[in-house]
């Protein structure tokens, strides 16, 4: 008895705690389907002109293709990046690591608006405002730290005596890290990717400084949205933005258990 009332009472704070973080998602699905045309809780009636307005809107839905290509390229460029420095300083070690490590993820670290100002005002004399390459030169610094965080935790239990033992073997060190360090080190990479894509695609503080009429995010395109009229396509994002999420991150931890339970 003793030791069910713990596990009862740790299982009844987790459940709460669950609920108060997905409680704003639970408001805004709802929402999403509301027949008046504002955002209203709880709703009354039922309609999915919402989410028809959403791919039917040539502003909602090219703001989705927009920020949909910048999140691909930004998860593909930083992933590469983020690897080859992860690897960089891991083999470094010492003070320098140290250093090259704190320069890197200071991104993370800088408040949000400072790195906006800075950037909209080197692109200002680059004529990157507005631009594909903008976003994605941008959202890539953003991304960048979370992907030399993720690679780095993976090289961190990584055992480098394989390598080693791959190269008396015959294997190139190119040879080797193929075979060997990536395989080992792909699920920090590949949570890296995960991270660098939801990033770009989330991003909007830096967004808002580099947004031009002709390319707009679609974190952008909510923002202005909520500010001018509230309008309930906002939920209707919002809801699929989470289900896809959600779906995309079950993925991934259900591949991660199958690669776990194959060991």
């Amino acid at each position: 008895m003793r030791r069910i009332l713990p596990r009862i009472l740790l299982g009844t704070i987790c459940v709460l705690i669950a609920l108060w973080l997905v409680a704003p998602t639970l408001v805004v699905v709802p929402m999403s389907f509301a027949e008046q045309k504002s955002l209203v809780f709880p709703p009354s009636g039922f309609s999915l002109q919402w989410y028809e307005n959403f791919f039917t809107n040539k502003q909602w839905y090219g703001s989705l293709i927009v920020s949909l290509k910048v999140a691909l390229i930004v998860a593909l460029l930083a992933t590469v990046l983020g690897t080859l420095a992860a690897i960089g300083i891991e083999r470094a070690k010492g003070r320098s690591a140290g250093i090259l490590r704190a320069i890197l993820i200071t991104p993370i670290i800088i408040p949000g608006v400072v790195m906006a100002i800075g950037i909209y005002a080197v692109y200002l004399d680059t004529r990157l405002v507005g631009t594909l390459t903008g976003y994605v030169l941008a959202h890539t610094m953003l991304a960048l730290p979370f992907v030399v965080i993720a690679v780095g935790a993976s090289l961190s239990v990584f055992d480098a005596r394989l390598e080693t033992a791959a190269a008396s073997l015959g294997a190139s060190r190119l040879s080797a890290f193929f075979t060997v360090t990536l395989p080992l080190i792909l699920p920090g990479i590949l949570s890296g990717m995960l991270f660098a894509f939801v990033t770009s695609f989330d991003e909007v503080i830096v967004s808002l400084f580099i947004t031009s009429p002709q390319a707009t995010t679609l974190p952008v395109r909510i923002f202005a949205s909520i500010t001018r009229d509230s309008d309930p396509t906002v939920a209707a994002v919002g809801s699929l933005t989470f289900l896809a999420t959600t779906i995309i991150i079950g993925a991934g931890l259900l591949v991660g258990t199958r690669r776990g339970r194959s060991k």
